[in-house]
């Protein structure tokens, strides 16, 4: 498949080039910047130096598949500025489209007449499959929705949830800001959005769509890590289900999952750092369940899970080109 990459030259599209350039059905066809056109995508992202000998262009090119890597409020733009043919499926990284109007069961939003669809494969493998073009998900929303779908399914969500996550300084993207500065951010951790963060919006969505009449508040608290890649997640509320019973729900739902798994035991993130694999502990303490989850944010809760939706649209093995290391150690 011909591929092309618009906003190839930040962090999201340097992730994406690493992985689709030894995907093994992908040719990419272009790599888009506005700001690096005419040089070579090794000046950007100077570990694929000797991986490729791609140049950054301003013009748009043939592609079967085109992956928008820009900023949040860019990718609404670009589609208005610019004409794709019908055929040509869009993945869209920013979150523009992953909000339906309203509560919705089929969890789509439109621009002219294409139609997106939220690709989150533990939520609607099948819907993915037969879609032209995917809204893919946010890092904390996809971490925090693997610890509660089971749940959801189950009509289970019963009470409150508190959830308290933290995620490494990529989260916040290549532009450079005083937290993301070495000095601030080593030997340090913050808070930030607490109780109104954005990926709420989407989390609140996916809850509705699987459990009726849910309308239970979700306090979510995000922290900021002195790590680079990420995203630990501990959600915990009132259950009557036992410990077994909450292990058993988790693992018959992610039963045919290709990524998600349950784990026993303890969870580090380097269990998941470097792959698209989405792990999960749990545990019953009282009253009170607790899930944790654990992901790495530019793959499982970006990139990897656009390539793997990628991979469910065109008929492909769901894991191809996602076969990646952890990091161990």
């Amino acid at each position: 498949m011909k591929v092309g990459i618009i906003g190839g030259a930040g962090m999201t599209g340097g992730e994406l080039l690493r992985v689709l350039i030894n995907h093994p059905e992908v040719e990419i066809a272009y790599v888009h910047s506005r700001s690096q056109v005419g040089k070579a995508v090794h000046n950007s992202h100077k570990d694929l130096f000797g991986e490729t000998d791609l140049v950054f262009t301003g013009d748009i090119g043939q592609a079967e598949v085109v992956f928008l890597c820009l900023g949040h409020g860019e990718s609404v733009k670009f589609l208005e500025d610019n004409t794709f043919p019908a055929e040509t499926v869009i993945i869209d990284l920013s979150q523009d489209f992953r909000l339906g109007e309203g509560i919705v069961q089929d969890r789509s939003m439109k621009i002219g007449d294409r139609e997106f669809i939220y690709g989150l494969p533990e939520l609607q493998r099948e819907a993915i499959k037969s879609a032209k073009n995917i809204a893919n998900p946010g890092c904390f929303a996809t971490a925090i929705q693997i610890a509660l779908l089971p749940l959801a399914a189950a009509q289970k969500l019963n009470s409150e949830v508190h959830i308290s996550a933290i995620t490494g300084s990529t989260g916040a993207g290549v532009k450079l800001m005083a937290s993301t500065a070495f000095t601030w951010r080593t030997s340090n951790i913050s808070h930030y959005k607490a109780f109104n963060h954005q990926h709420l919006l989407e989390i609140g969505q996916t809850m509705n769509q699987l459990q009726d009449g849910f309308n239970h508040k979700i306090n979510f608290i995000p922290y900021r890590g002195n790590f680079t890649r990420g995203i630990l997640a501990s959600c915990y509320l009132k259950s009557d289900l036992s410990q077994e019973e909450a292990v058993k729900l988790f693992k018959d739902y992610y039963g045919d999952a290709a990524f998600t798994h349950v784990i026993d035991g303890a969870l580090d993130l380097k269990l998941v750092v470097n792959t698209n694999r989405g792990f999960i502990s749990i545990e019953k303490h009282d009253d009170t369940l607790l899930v944790t989850s654990a992901i790495d944010n530019l793959l499982k809760g970006a990139v990897g899970q656009a390539v793997q939706n990628m991979n469910l649209i065109f008929g492909l093995d769901e894991k191809l080109g996602l076969n990646l290391k952890p990091m161990a150690f």
